[in-house]
């Protein structure tokens, strides 16, 4: 009888368990053949691509201040992916740029030309006015005709109008205006090059493409542009693109390594085997050279998150989550024989990245970096087990408590709070306090990450038994339509970007560098959440997506 109760207590717990039946890993061990051999920069690849570098710094520094050309040129540095090493170059023409602005300047009547201008100048953080684009529209205040035969015109404006900031009508109208004339004319374009530009901005606008992801898609729009190309520019660029992707691929192999090692794939088979996708995520928030440390940390913690979030949603029962928050709130490795045997080499595995980094960080003087990043790590546990509580409860929270625990839940905080811990730079404390305080870009990104996650993902979850999320919430309490839902929420989505532009208008807060991270990781949400949940869902799109930019090099 003792065996038959021990069957039922299986099933049982089986019953009670929310498997969700992910798909298994697409890449495997893959990165793991990426030798160092294979990863090595020659120095004649280096020796090249310095020799490049120099010349494209000079062309630079000669193209006259404030002229279009100018404009055009930092455009292309940036959209090829190479403006890293101009940094203090642009940041000073741009100042210039901004300078002029405020008086007369060339081209002042091209629609390109000044929403070029606009473009730029609001990415560096200038509070140029959109006033300028009162002399494109008639009295009425809407956009004139005839700006509909100008196509590069209508694009440049249309990028211009997601720079936008809350109460900016103009560029609203200008949104509407530019998005319903491009998608009419694309089918018609003669100009192939000019066809594929318009047809990705309208998948996805500069604003809220990731940078690496730009840049590869950019050089081959860019090859095509055949009379306005620059050859020595292109082949900077390819040099560079192929250079940092061997740079990628050695450290994606190290990952690889980390990962089979701790052999969570067959431990823990109920998660989602993604080590590959979570790297992507990371290179979306930096993927330049000196970030290397960053990056390595960044990904470690975003698996292990994606094991905890698996693990809270998807596996464990109730009375399991109760020792595992607590001994995530202790953070002691004395809590270990608390946990059931399943959950002990996840506490392990996350314990052992924090002491890593400590040690290393302690050289630098830096360890309570690593406090800031725990902490995080504890708030969103608890945001877990509230959702646990809830399910546990059969209780259907309101809209507002739904929101105030998802905002901390969809992991926004704690992400861009761990992305400055391995970061070179000096950050002070201070920086540290303001990310962890909820300022209003931060928040924007994780109204972005939670909002988007839940428009495509609340149906599946649903059906495996999950709390509900903000679309149940807000339907239930509001006697709204699913599509009412979504149009509402969407609409918050739109008003979030507005927020985090908002918040790079100078002066800042904190470094420009710092409110990067929180742009790129809601940048990250655009690209994996647009239709589905391309994170759970890695087959399609975003497959082909780390193919392009940690498998196929660029051709020469």
């Amino acid at each position: 009888s003792k065996h038959y109760e021990r069957e039922r207590e299986i099933s049982e717990a089986k019953s009670s368990r929310h498997l969700a039946n992910f798909h298994p890993t697409v890449w495997g061990y893959h990165f793991l053949t990426y030798t160092s051999q294979l990863t090595e920069i020659s120095t004649q690849e280096k020796h090249e691509i310095e020799e490049l570098k120099e010349k494209v710094k000079k062309m630079l520094v000669e193209t006259p201040e404030n002229s279009t050309q100018k404009l055009v040129l930092i455009d292309t540095i940036q959209r090829l992916g190479v403006a890293y090493h101009f940094d203090n170059e642009i940041e000073t023409s741009m100042q210039n740029i901004f300078d002029a602005s405020q008086l007369q300047s060339e081209n002042q009547d091209n629609l390109y030309v000044v929403a070029l201008r606009f473009r730029l100048l609001r990415q560096h953080g200038h509070g140029i006015s959109s006033d300028v684009f009162k002399q494109f529209t008639d009295q009425d205040g809407k956009f004139k005709e005839i700006l509909t035969n100008d196509v590069q015109g209508l694009l440049s404006l249309y990028e211009a109008a997601h720079l936008r900031v809350r109460g900016e009508e103009i560029l609203e109208d200008a949104l509407t205006f530019t998005t319903v004339h491009l998608e009419f004319m694309v089918p018609n374009l003669s100009n192939k090059s000019l066809k594929v530009q318009v047809t990705e901005a309208l998948k996805q606008p500069i604003r809220k493409t990731l940078p690496r992801l730009g840049a590869r898609k950019y050089i081959f729009i860019y090859e095509n542009i055949t009379d306005a190309h620059t050859d020595l520019l292109l082949k900077f660029a390819k040099l560079d693109f192929n250079a940092l992707q061997k740079l990628h691929q050695a450290e994606l192999s190290e990952l690889t390594r980390w990962w089979k090692d701790l052999d969570f794939a067959n431990k823990l088979p109920y998660a989602r085997d993604r080590l590959v996708e979570c790297y992507f995520w990371t290179i979306g928030v930096y993927f330049e050279p000196k970030y290397n440390r960053a990056r390595k940390l960044l990904t470690k913690v975003l698996k292990m998150t994606s094991i905890i979030d698996d693990t809270y949603d998807a596996y464990a029962t109730f009375d399991e989550l109760v020792p595992f928050t607590d001994a995530i709130q202790r953070w002691d490795i004395s809590a270990l024989d608390s946990l059931p045997p399943y959950m002990r080499p996840a506490y392990q595995a996350l314990l052992d990245i924090y002491n890593e980094y400590e040690e290393v960080l302690a050289k630098e003087c830096k360890s309570d970096h690593v406090n800031y990043a725990k902490n995080e790590v504890k708030k969103l546990v608890r945001s877990f087990f509230k959702e646990a509580q809830w399910l546990d409860a059969q209780y259907t929270p309101t809209c507002e408590e739904n929101m105030k625990n998802a905002l901390v839940s969809c992991a926004y905080t704690m992400l861009s709070t761990t992305s400055l811990v391995g970061m070179e730079e000096f950050i002070s404390r201070e920086t540290f306090e303001w990310v962890i305080n909820e300022p209003l870009i931060i928040r924007a990104s994780a109204v972005i990450s939670r909002l988007m996650d839940d428009i495509v993902g609340h149906e599946d979850e649903q059906q495996r038994g999950h709390v509900s999320s903000i679309i149940e919430s807000y339907m239930k309490e509001s006697g709204a339509s699913k599509q009412e839902a979504y149009i509402k929420f969407r609409k918050e989505v739109t008003n979030a970007w507005k927020d985090i532009n908002r918040e790079f208008l100078r002066p800042t807060e904190v470094p420009m560098f710092v409110l990067e991270r929180a742009l790129n990781l809601a940048r990250v949400m655009d690209t994996l959440y647009q239709k589905k949940d391309g994170y759970t869902n890695s087959k399609g799109k975003l497959k082909d997506m780390i193919n392009l930019l940690f498998v196929e090099s660029l051709k020469i």
